[in-house]
């Protein structure tokens, strides 16, 4: 489905990709990890249109979208949810949802909303509520419900754990095993590194710029060695 082919980026003089090479299959979840600073977030920003690359391509589903602008990519079928959430905090939960599915028909933005209050009871609950009234981890299941609402057939998450408590950490990765379960292809950046990788179908491990290290999750989650060099620790 995603395919990155010698991605190469930058910020001014900083070279925050090179030549980085990944994909992702339909209905996997795939992690990539890995230390501040490695790219993890430039990787999806370039992917969805936010960072314009110095070389390389992004394919989707064959299709050459390098550079291509983030509406368009929306319209292909891609959904970014980006670290710190963004949501309008001045709108209410309803309308926040309601905003990230005008693109969809009438009839498709009630069902997708209806789907919506089912699959996060919470935001049912807070419908009416401001979003910026909304707790850590309230907002970051809004993030996610928000992408949701175009349908997508590829969602990026950049760090949707980052900053929440241990007990909506495991709501988040619950969520995320049942989007995966539902057949929902997937490319989480996840500071997370051992729990990500233990979900996650394939995995990628990144050091400044680069893919140190790729392979199923599981495998890469049972080794140390990658722990102790890029990640700080053992697996423990």
């Amino acid at each position: 489905m995603l395919r990155v082919e010698h991605l190469t980026a930058r910020y001014g003089a900083v070279v925050a990709l090179r030549g980085v090479s990944m994909h992702v299959d339909e209905g996997d979840l795939v992690a990539v990890v890995g230390p501040n600073g490695a790219g993890k977030s430039t990787l999806l920003n370039t992917v969805a249109g936010l960072l314009k690359p110095v070389n390389g391509k992004v394919l989707l589903d064959g299709t050459d979208v390098t550079g291509a602008d983030p509406a368009r990519l929306v319209r292909a079928g891609l959904a970014l949810v980006p670290e710190h959430r963004r949501i309008f905090r001045d709108l209410t939960v309803g309308e926040n949802l309601q905003v990230a599915g005008i693109t969809a028909s009438a009839a498709d933005r009630r069902l997708r909303l209806d789907a919506a209050r089912q699959r996060f009871p919470i935001l049912d609950s807070r419908w009416d509520t401001a979003a910026g009234h909304l707790s850590g981890g309230e907002a970051q299941q809004l993030a996610i419900a928000r992408a949701l609402m175009s349908d997508p057939k590829l969602v990026l998450l950049d760090e949707p754990t980052l900053g929440l408590s241990p007990v909506m950490t495991d709501v988040v990765f619950d969520l995320l095993a049942e989007l995966h379960e539902r057949g929902r292809t997937v490319l989480l950046v996840e500071q997370n590194a051992h729990r990500a990788l233990a979900l996650a179908d394939r995995g990628y491990v990144m050091r400044p710029g680069e893919i140190a290290a790729e392979g199923p999750g599981a495998e890469l989650a049972a080794r140390d060695d990658l722990f102790a060099t890029y990640l700080g620790g053992g697996v423990g």
